[in-house]
């Protein structure tokens, strides 16, 4: 997939664009709807299918202080865009200058960059300076220059909207079953594998310690996993603070594999959450500890297997 970093890089692209416009934190069934949207007007009369979304959060510029915490890191959505046919990623550096830009001139700006056959949005979406740019504004501007646009209506579950809202609310709830449904697949935390203290290696479970910062977290505990990056290999994993062995409380989320030794140090790791074995607790010491993870072992192979 080629990845773009400007909008005047859309130039590149010789022939139509179908363009599909939003944040897409998450890349849930309601933007998937938006993005097929997108692959379908392209094979139906040629050209190329993008994917334009913004970096940072738009959020994380305009009201860090009131940020959500992301669903899916950037270089998560490009694998996710991908396997829904889009062919281009244009990740749009997200500032000031960006945010100040009226609904008018940013349609203006990436009409004059490509040849752009259509645009494809959720009926809801809101842009350009002060979000005065709707879909009725967008499809004035489309007769105008010349471009369809695609309003898609929102993706309900239960008559309930699905939004990335929703379900970073399913996730702090730990309602994983939940946000499976509203993602269509289930849930990954996604970062950098980092060094910590090596106490699993000591206590004979090494694990991968993955670098989560950004992203939304379900509540502290144990959790069978995948490593999908590492041949979807299953695990157990701990989200928390380590309670028994971490006078600092730093947040840790540390993958153990099953039947499985090596080095991922430095490699970006993606853990799928399948299922809740335990909340996190504190115990009275390190062998208590050690016999604790056996029994979460035990009880992950028997959910596995079944």
């Amino acid at each position: 997939m080629a990845i773009l970093s400007t909008i005047d890089a859309l130039g590149s692209l010789d022939g139509p664009v179908h363009l599909a416009i939003g944040v897409f934190d998450g890349v849930h069934r309601g933007h998937q709807a938006v993005l097929q949207s997108a692959c379908t007007s392209a094979k139906a009369i040629g050209g190329h299918s993008v994917v334009a979304t913004f970096h940072p959060h738009p959020a994380e510029v305009l009201a860090p202080d009131k940020a959500p915490k992301r669903l899916t890191p950037l270089s998560h959505p490009t694998a996710l865009f991908r396997k829904l046919g889009i062919e281009t990623t244009l990740a749009i550096p997200f500032d000031h200058a960006i945010a100040d830009l009226t609904a008018d001139a940013f349609i203006e700006k990436l009409k004059a960059t490509c040849q752009l056959a259509s645009i494809h949005v959720g009926t809801d979406w809101a842009f350009g300076k002060g979000r005065l740019g709707n879909l009725t504004l967008l499809q004035t501007l489309g007769s105008i220059h010349g471009f369809e646009v695609h309003g898609i209506a929102p993706v309900l579950e239960h008559d309930i909207r699905i939004s990335s809202t929703t379900i970073r609310q399913a996730i702090s709830q730990g309602d994983l079953a939940n946000a499976k449904r509203l993602l269509g697949r289930p849930y990954s935390l996604y970062g950098e594998v980092v060094h910590g203290d090596h106490l699993g290696r000591q206590l004979g479970f090494p694990t991968a310690n993955l670098d989560i910062a950004t992203q939304a977290l379900p509540p502290y505990g144990v959790y069978i996993v995948h490593l999908i990056s590492h041949q979807n290999r299953p695990g157990i994993a701990n989200l928390g603070v380590r309670p028994t062995v971490d006078g600092k409380q730093a947040l840790r989320f540390e993958v153990h594999l099953l039947d499985w030794e090596g080095d991922l140090y430095g490699q970006i790791a993606e853990a799928t959450l399948l299922h809740p074995l335990r909340p996190e607790k504190r115990f009275a010491g390190l062998p208590e500890l050690r016999d604790q993870i056996d029994h979460d072992l035990t009880q992950a192979r028997e959910w596995l297997s079944a």
